[in-house]
C-alpha cells in the first residue's frame, strides 16, 4: 500500500519530529499511553474504527531513521477484547516542495491482521488505514509547527495630566435689612406695665381656699357633687313644686280680697 499526504511544514522540521519518539507519540491520534514511565513512548492503547467495528488494540511501535533520509515504522498490537492481532511495517519518505515551505509525506508498506479485523472487507480495512495515516501526518505537522513567540507589549508612557487652575469668583455678602423691634411691654425690671390689681381680702381668702383645697373636715362632711351626687327624693321635688305655685296663688287671692273690701266700703 502507498499513500501520500501534503503538509505545510518544511522537511527539516518533520525530520526533527520523527527523530523524537515523544513528539511522534503526541502525533498519533487517539493513543492512550501506558502509565509506566519505563515503557516506550509509543506503547499503549489505540482504538481503530474499521467498517462498522471499533477495535481497541494494545501494543507498541518503533521509529528508526535510515541513511537516505527516510524513516521506518514497525508496530504490532493485540485486541483488548478478543484474540486477534495486527502487524504493520511502513517506510516514510519526506519530499520537499519546489519552494521548500511544504513537504510531501509518502507512505509505503505492508500489514497483516487476524481476528475481528478480518470480518470487514479489504476496501474497508484499506480506508481505515488511510484515514489513520492522514490524521497521523496532520499531527506531525501540528507538532512540528513552532508556537508563535509572544512579543512583549511596548510600554505606553502615560500622558501628562494638565490641571487647569480653577478661578473662584468672589461671592457678594447678602444684604441685611435692619428692622426696628417694638418696645417690650415689660419694663426694665421684667414687670408688666399693667396696673396692679388689688384683690379684697375676702376674695383672696376664698381664692386661696379654692387653690389650696378644702379642709379634711369639709371633705369628709360635704355631700358629693357633680356626676357622683345622689339623686333627690321624689317627695322633696313635689313639695318644692307645690310651694313654688302656692305663693303666687295666695298673692292673687289676697289682692282680690282687698279689691272686694274697697268696693264694699264705697257702697256704704
Amino acid at each position: 500500500m502507498e499513500h501520500e499526504v501534503f503538509v505545510p511544514v518544511t522537511v527539516d522540521r518533520l525530520q526533527q519530529v520523527l527523530n523524537d519518539p515523544e513528539r511522534v507519540a503526541g502525533a498519533v491520534p487517539g493513543l492512550q499511553r501506558d502509565a509506566d514511565e519505563s515503557a516506550s513512548p509509543l506503547s499503549g492503547r489505540l482504538k481503530v474504527r474499521v467498517g462498522g467495528h471499533a477495535i481497541t488494540y494494545r501494543g507498541a511501535a518503533r521509529v528508526a531513521s535510515r541513511g537516505d533520509g527516510s524513516f521506518a515504522i514497525e508496530g504490532e498490537g493485540v485486541e483488548v477484547r478478543g484474540g486477534g492481532s495486527v502487524k504493520l511495517s511502513l517506510t516514510v519518505r519526506l519530499e520537499s516542495a519546489e519552494d521548500g515551505s511544504a513537504t510531501q509525506v509518502v507512505f509505503a508498506g505492508t500489514g497483516t491482521g487476524e481476528g475481528r479485523v478480518t470480518e470487514s472487507s479489504p476496501q474497508a480495512v484499506e480506508g481505515a488505514v488511510r484515514r489513520l495515516l492522514e490524521r497521523f501526518t496532520e499531527g506531525l505537522g501540528r507538532v512540528a509547527t513552532p508556537e508563535p513567540e509572544l512579543k512583549p507589549e511596548p510600554e505606553i508612557e502615560p500622558e501628562p495630566v494638565v490641571v487647569e487652575p480653577v478661578v473662584v469668583e468672589p461671592v457678594e455678602a447678602p444684604t441685611v435689612f435692619e428692622t426696628e423691634v417694638p418696645p417690650s411691654s415689660f419694663d426694665e425690671d421684667g414687670e408688666d406695665d399693667v396696673d396692679e390689681i388689688v384683690v379684697p381680702p375676702a376674695e383672696a381668702a376664698h381664692a386661696r381656699r379654692t387653690m389650696i383645697g378644702r379642709s379634711a373636715e369639709e371633705v369628709d362632711h360635704a355631700p358629693p357633687r357633680g356626676r357622683y351626687a345622689p339623686a333627690p327624693a321624689a317627695d322633696s321635688m313635689s313639695t318644692s313644686a307645690t310651694l313654688r305655685w302656692a305663693a303666687p296663688a295666695a298673692a292673687v287671692v289676697l289682692a282680690s280680697a282687698i279689691v272686694v273690701g274697697r268696693a264694699l266700703r264705697r257702697r256704704r
